[in-house]
């Protein structure tokens, strides 16, 4: 059992229609068919919905995904209309809403890795493949990769863990030249992010990008590149061989599974609310990670 501790009940905004709400974004669609998509401050870990927040979250992440989606725009359009609030909006709405294209999206989720990590690095240890490809011996946790990947994983609902499948599983689901678009332009937004981050300082791990049909052009969608997508490292301290710092909710993870918490994490029971200390060191990083990456100051 997993999801939100506390499910948030939605905002209701005249002339927008109430969509869908997943672990951080409300979406909305509005009377002229776009969609409103608004970040919240919301975290979540061991995919559990946490009751406590993290302030100028939603903000980072929407001003970050925008910085990125002009990095890129010369490889991939991207679904953002405007930064305008829809008339009626509340005021906290600011800073954090994208007014978006609508587009036919692919269900699948998108992952390129640069790094040895997480879920691939635990499929690596068994059988020294990461979704079907097969890596050299000698691999460890951090290690870079000889080129980035494709791994790609079914969408899974709010609880419930994205599950990697292999490219030819995604090429039977979608077809074979939808995966073949997937495979590029995952791979070549990926290489460009890495090199733009490793200019600041920064190793992009590994990151999740989601996509859409707009007609029949490839459009990159939701977030990008955000430390709620990505596993971004302080370049200065990465070191092969063990867990690297990292500028996400990492402080998140490690607090709920401490003893201070008292949580299990394999029992049904929802996770307790966070202490101040942790919410201020997590917002920091957030912070920390779009001032490194963007080169200015977050206000």
């Amino acid at each position: 059992m997993s999801g939100f501790v506390e499910k948030p009940e939605p905002i209701q905004v005249p002339g927008l229609v109430h969509l869908h709400t997943g672990k951080v974004r409300e979406l909305y669609r509005s009377e002229a068919g776009d969609l409103v998509m608004v970040a919240s401050d919301r975290v979540s870990a061991y995919d559990w919905v946490l009751p406590t927040e993290i302030p100028d979250k939603g903000r980072v992440l929407t001003q970050l995904s925008l910085w990125w989606f002009d990095q890129l725009a010369d490889l991939l359009p991207h679904h953002v209309l405007s930064t305008g609030l829809p008339a009626g909006a509340p005021d906290d709405w600011a800073g954090r809403t994208l007014i978006c294209k609508s587009l036919n999206m692919v269900p699948v989720e998108c992952v390129a890795r640069g790094y040895l990590t997480g879920s691939g690095l635990a499929e690596y240890e068994e059988t020294r493949t990461v979704c079907g490809l097969a890596l050299p011996e000698g691999l460890v946790d951090g290690s870079e990769l000889p080129a980035p990947i494709f791994t790609p994983a079914t969408k899974a609902a709010v609880g419930e863990h994205d599950e990697n499948v292999s490219y030819e599983e995604v090429a039977r689901q979608v077809g074979a030249e939808t995966a073949t678009q997937l495979r590029q332009a995952t791979l070549a937004a990926y290489t460009r992010a890495r090199d733009i981050a490793r200019d600041r300082g920064i190793v992009l791990a590994d990151t999740k990008f989601e996509f859409g049909f707009d007609g029949d052009t490839l459009v990159l969608a939701d977030e990008v590149l955000t430390p709620d997508s990505s596993r971004f490292w302080p370049a200065e301290e990465w070191e092969p061989g063990r867990a690297q710092p990292s500028y996400d909710k990492q402080f998140v993870r490690d607090w709920l599974t401490s003893a201070e918490s008292g949580w299990d994490r394999r029992s049904e029971q929802p996770p307790p609310p966070l202490p101040q200390q942790i919410v201020d060191a997590t917002r920091t990083k957030y912070v920390e990670a779009y001032e490194r990456l963007t080169g200015t100051t977050w206000s």
